[in-house]
């Protein structure tokens, strides 16, 4: 009901009886680019390009190009750097990586020392009864085999009389001092709830630590935040994105934010395309609402799929697993749902036009989803292509399913650079044999199943360079370990999977994706050509420049 009320007061303020302001349009005029290396597909590049009304209208040599241009046309000289066609990242949480920058970052902490002195600098300035959040740990990191989990004695000793949570790197898990506990009500007597569970000690006391839908119990305490801080959060996520030569994000965020995009967008001040995701449980009569409420032609600005989870992730063992963990016989994981649930909600989106996307780390989440999937396609009697259905993450397929992915033209959406944080343990938790699937980007392609790239920002850093260079080699950023190399892509696949694949993944393939006539003018320049480089290159590339529409909207310095 909340969340009803939210939506219906959100639409009635911007219903078109409310002033707003008109979005900005492009400046039509003629831009000409020259003398660049200009990548439009494998084996085959350009000079030189022309743009106008935010869109290419010629690619080819300098001589052609500028035989063609209007006398008023600008000229861009390239210097001979590499050109293609700007990142799409198919699966972000924006404005969470901004956060990341205002509450206390836990990123790369390298012990729970650590991790408690940068806490501990955030409680001696924030205000009396304040609460504190962030979010990064990963005691994987902290350089102890089977390092043991923060507890809320942990965080109480240096949170004062703060409520305070901090969630993992991966999202799935958070630990919780003893003021958040008891502002949420959870104690000794509290039942865990469905998808989640709340960790406990010899005695039944909470040890502070909450797995998926248990984190709800405590983030739901926590007030929201201004709406000033949540447009700080977003600049300073788009300033990320433009840097790195992300010129369209398929995103995770909060309703209230893609609020926020919209007032960047009448502003001028939205420099991404962002196709925002919407909440797979919410009730369909609020999706419909939700998805009319913005232009879905709005090529800025849009939403876009719904967005469920099925489990959680390898790093904290709450991924949903066919057969128990390898390094923990007793747990196969946490399904969010049971099959008949999702198989109800599933169906009843999919016949009202929804594309759906679950993430789903374990093979027993991707075959929930895939039963989903097949049963939704069935009822609605529409081929399940036609539903462009995704899967994020995919990184525990058992070898039946890839045919089921293909059968049902399932997308894998895929983030590659979480391979260098999990090769460090992922063939421990999941044992040899189910290993030798897993982040199986090659196989995918080899059965013919569409692929799309992201880069889960903030859970890994917004740089695509780091999923190019993990999915080419497969091998640590240090070089020193290889994670079942079969697997590995060529970089013309690894930078098709990040264009044209992650257009394909949200419909846009006829816009995005590729430097060619009619295409949105959406480019980046570097400062080499990765498409030649030895791999260990790949991860010091530099962007010099991010065009959106033919507009720079960012230049190194």
């Amino acid at each position: 009901m909340k969340f009803t009320a939210l939506v219906l007061a959100v639409l009635l303020l911007c219903s078109p009886g409310f002033p707003q302001k008109k979005v900005p349009e492009h400046d039509a005029e003629e831009l000409i680019f020259l003398n660049g290396n200009i990548y439009l597909e494998e084996g085959s590049t350009a000079q030189a390009m022309s743009i106008r009304d935010g869109r290419i209208v010629e690619v080819g040599t300098d001589a052609q190009i500028l035989k063609a241009a209007g006398p008023k046309a600008r000229m861009v000289d390239l210097q001979g750097k590499f050109v293609m066609a700007g990142f799409n990242d198919a699966h972000l949480h924006l404005v969470n990586g901004g956060f990341e920058k205002l509450n206390v970052n836990l990123i790369g902490t390298k012990s729970l020392a650590e991790m408690r002195s940068r806490i501990a600098e955030r409680a001696k300035t924030a205000p009396k009864g304040e609460w504190i959040t962030g979010r990064g740990w990963d005691h994987t990191l902290w350089g102890i085999k089977d390092a043991p989990l923060p507890t809320r004695e942990d965080i109480d000793q240096v949170t004062g009389n703060h409520p305070a949570v901090f969630g993992r790197v991966d999202g799935h898990i958070a630990v919780a001092n003893s003021a958040a506990l008891k502002a949420a009500g959870i104690n000794r007597e509290s039942k865990d709830p469905q998808g989640g569970k709340i960790d406990r000690g010899e005695v039944g006391e909470p040890t502070g630590i909450l797995r998926e839908t248990a984190m709800e119990l405590v983030y739901g305490k926590v007030p929201p935040p201004s709406g000033e801080k949540r447009r700080h959060a977003a600049e300073l996520a788009l300033q990320d994105a433009a840097q790195w030569g992300i010129t369209s994000a398929q995103d995770n965020s909060d309703w209230q934010d893609f609020l926020v995009y919209e007032q960047l967008e009448r502003k001028g001040k939205l420099t991404l395309r962002i196709t925002e995701w919407l909440p797979f449980t919410a009730p369909v009569a609020d999706l419909e609402k939700m998805r009319t409420y913005h232009p879905q032609d709005d090529g800025m600005l849009h939403t876009g799929m719904l967005k469920g989870f099925m489990d959680g992730s390898l790093g904290s063992h709450t991924a949903a697993l066919l057969a128990p963990y390898n390094d923990d016989p007793g747990n196969s994981g946490i399904p969010r749902y049971t099959q008949d649930q999702l198989d109800k909600l599933t169906t009843e989106r999919a016949k009202a036009g929804f594309q759906i996307g679950f993430h789903a780390i374990g093979d027993r989440g991707v075959e929930m989803a895939l039963k989903a999937f097949e049963l939704g396609a069935q009822i609605t009697s529409r081929p399940a292509s036609s539903f462009r259905f995704r899967i994020e993450h995919d990184q525990v397929i058992a070898p039946a399913q890839f045919e089921k992915f293909k059968k049902l033209g399932v997308i894998a959406s895929m983030q590659p650079s979480h391979l260098l944080t999990d090769m460090n343990w992922a063939e421990t938790r999941l044992g040899k044999e189910r290993a030798e699937t897993s982040y199986a980007w090659h196989k995918f392609i080899e059965m013919g199943v569409p692929l799309a790239f992201g880069t889960d920002y903030p859970v890994e850093p917004i740089t695509p360079f780091r999923g190019l260079y993990a999915a080419v080699t497969r091998k640590n950023e240090a070089g020193t370990k290889t994670y079942f190399p079969k697997e590995k892509l060529t970089i013309f696949e690894a930078i098709a999977a990040y264009t044209t694949g992650s257009a394909f993944a949200e419909f846009a393939e006829k816009v995005k994706g590729k430097l060619a006539p009619g295409m949105l003018a959406d480019f980046i320049v570097l400062d080499r050509d990765i498409t030649k480089v030895a791999p260990e290159e790949i991860l010091k590339t530099k962007v010099l420049r991010t065009v959106v529409g033919g507009k720079t909207v960012y230049e190194a310095r």
